[in-house]
This record gives C-alpha cells, sequence and structure tokens, in this order.
C-alpha cells in the first residue's frame, strides 16, 4: 500500500537532507540517479506504451520544474535575472549547465542548451533523445516565471550523438 505522504508531491516531502544524511551529506555518484530514473522509465514504458509513458514522464518532470522554481529560485519580473539564477542552481545542483541560444520574449519562443545534463550526457547513441523528464523540467521553471504553458522539445541529446542537449521552448497556443 503506498504512502498517503506520496500522492500529493510538496516540496517537503524530500524532507530534511542535512538531519537525515549527517555522514554521507547531499552528494550521490549519478549513476545512482540514472538508475532509479531509466528502470523507472523502464517500467512505465512496459505497462503503458512510450508515448503514455513520456507523458507520465514529462508531467512529472513539469511538477518538478515549478517546485524547484519556487523553492531555489528567487522571485524577480526580470528574464535575464531569472535565467542567471537558474544557471547558477543548475551548475551549484550539478544539474547541467544552461546556456541560452535564442530568446524572443515577445513570442516567448526559447532556444537553450544544457551541457554535461544529469540525465544522459555520456549515454552511448541511440540516435534518439531520451530527455524527456527534463523537457517537463524546462516547461515547470518557464511556466512558473510566465504563467504560460510551454511546450518544450529536446531536438539534440548527447544520445542523438551531440555533445549537448538542445532545447526548444514555445508558448503552447492549444
Amino acid at each position: 500500500m503506498a504512502s498517503k505522504q506520496f500522492e500529493k508531491f510538496d516540496w517537503h516531502t524530500l524532507g530534511d537532507i542535512t538531519l537525515g544524511r549527517s555522514n554521507l551529506g547531499q552528494s550521490m555518484p549519478v549513476i545512482v540517479y540514472r538508475l532509479m530514473q531509466y528502470t523507472v522509465i523502464a517500467e512505465l514504458r512496459s505497462r503503458y506504451g512510450e508515448d503514455e509513458a513520456n507523458d507520465i514522464i514529462r508531467s512529472a518532470g513539469f511538477r518538478a520544474g515549478v517546485a524547484f522554481a519556487q523553492n531555489v529560485l528567487e522571485p524577480t519580473n526580470d528574464f535575464s535575472t531569472y535565467i542567471a539564477n537558474l544557471q547558477l542552481k543548475l551548475k551549484e545542483l550539478s544539474i547541467g549547465i544552461l546556456r541560452i541560444e535564442k530568446a524572443d520574449l515577445d513570442k516567448l519562443d526559447i532556444v537553450l542548451t544544457v551541457s554535461e545534463d544529469l540525465d544522459c550526457s555520456g549515454l552511448p547513441v541511440t540516435d534518439d533523445t531520451v530527455c524527456v523528464y527534463d523537457e517537463g523540467f524546462i516547461g515547470g521553471i518557464f511556466y512558473d516565471f510566465t504563467g504560460k504553458i510551454f511546450n518544450v522539445r529536446e531536438i539534440d541529446c548527447w544520445a542523438t550523438g551531440d555533445r549537448t542537449c538542445r532545447f526548444v521552448a514555445k508558448v503552447d497556443e492549444a
């Protein structure tokens, strides 16, 4: 039976890591994170198929992106300040190195890269983009800043042979 604590996500369900891991601390090898992530993804895909699983993974990433933005980033109405803070936090937390390639703020059309991405950097080349969770995560972060839903899709990935992940983020017109 699943714990009621995890039925609805809240930042506080992450707990007090400093208290709980007084000897081991907050760091862990990326391979441990990927082991958890990729086994959950494999299980979701085997049960629900790739499209439905990707929707679930992307939605979880969105939820995490909103929570991350609300609990880790400094509130601001200035896009450049927001992105600078996001870049700093992503690097400090070893999630990845963010770079904005294009940002049309009038159309809310953004192209960005994440290098040394937590989810895929170093994976074997499979010719498939794999950062579905990141698509949702980025969408959640931009939603928190703008209040608008973004359609975020990865167009380049380490797993496609590129050495950085590139995402296109556009406001969802639907």
